[in-house]
């Protein structure tokens, strides 16, 4: 619609300055000739833009221009409204800064738009507590102070000093050099090296942090979705990890994955079941997540996993067994 590619134009000379004809075309992804028009129609509307001509010239809005102008309409506000109701914030401690930035955009819509997108925002919810079957669904808790510390070591650059609980281990200070923030379902992890080794950290095993004035080794420029991938796959490929062969009722597929590290494989069997190659933490984790399926289940591979359940079952129903 020409309306939002107004705003979008407003929006972009408030923003970075002085743009040309061709910068403003290419951003907005229409031709210079419609650009050149849209200007006229602005200046007409009585928005201060003027052109400069010369080398560095181009168009720009007065000196000390505001505008009640978001550039969001009813599906955007809409989606920001319905992000900040979701939890992911709580991990990294920006909840009160979202709820904030929320009434902020509230506040900025236009009269018309306001009621409409609230209303409609409170028709949609997403991440509850909890599930269907009133399973709670758990975030990881970090004190404000302990998680302000971590964000501005991140943030700005800094070495982290951290006391963290690494499993069943006394509780340790190290500094690490932090590369970013990760939060997945509700976890949070700190992405950092210590002595120049990757190192991932589950924030809420940190008990107190302090940022450091030393600078941090690391790079200007980071792809953390990259990185995130790839420490992935080398916790998958480390330690006592176990991958099985399963057949499953697709009902309970997701009964399956949610137990699981990872998923690796998937295909339809030939009974309508659902073939899956996972992974688990160990085997004592491969052999409870099957158990808890029952029938539903079966675990093709490894064999000593079919021997281990043969015997628990069988265990169990020697234990019931129907007296004459």
């Amino acid at each position: 619609m020409r309306a939002d590619r107004l705003i979008s134009l407003v929006l972009l000379l408030r923003r970075r300055g002085r743009l040309t004809a061709a910068t403003l075309a290419r951003e907005l992804e229409v031709s210079t000739r419609t650009v050149l028009r849209d200007i006229e129609a602005l200046s007409a509307a009585g928005i201060p833009v003027y052109a400069e001509r010369g080398r560095r010239g181009g168009f720009a809005l007065l000196p000390g221009f505001q505008t009640d102008l978001t550039g969001l309409n009813h599906d955007e506000a809409l989606a920001l409204l319905v992000a900040g109701s979701g939890r992911g914030e709580r991990v990294f401690g920006l909840g009160s800064a979202l709820a904030a930035a929320m009434r902020k955009v509230v506040d900025a819509l236009p009269e018309t738009h306001r009621a409409a997108a609230s209303d409609a925002a409170q028709r949609l919810l997403i991440d509850p507590e909890t599930d269907l079957l009133s399973h709670r669904l758990l975030t990881d808790e970090l004190p404000d102070a302990t998680m302000i510390e971590v964000r501005r070591a991140v943030l700005t650059g800094r070495k982290l000093r951290i006391r963290y609980a690494a499993g069943d281990q006394t509780p340790q200070w190290r500094t690490v050099d932090p590369i970013g923030l990760v939060t997945v379902r509700d976890r949070g992890y700190l992405l950092a090296t210590r002595s120049g080794a990757d190192r991932t950290y589950r924030l809420s095993r940190v008990l107190a942090a302090e940022t450091l004035p030393e600078p941090a080794q690391r790079p200007d420029r980071v792809d953390l979705d990259r990185i995130w991938r790839e420490r992935c796959a080398q916790f998958l490929s480390d330690g006592d990890q176990v991958t099985v062969l399963v057949r499953v009722n697709p009902a309970r597929r997701e009964d399956l994955v949610s137990t699981a590290l990872a998923v690796r494989a998937e295909e339809p069997d030939a009974d309508g079941r659902l073939r899956l190659e996972v992974t688990f933490q160990d085997a004592r984790h491969a052999e409870w997540a099957l158990w808890q399926l029952t029938t539903d289940a079966e675990a093709l591979s490894p064999q000593w996993l079919r021997t281990s359940l043969h015997n628990r079952a069988a265990a169990i129903a020697s234990f019931y067994g129907v007296s004459s």
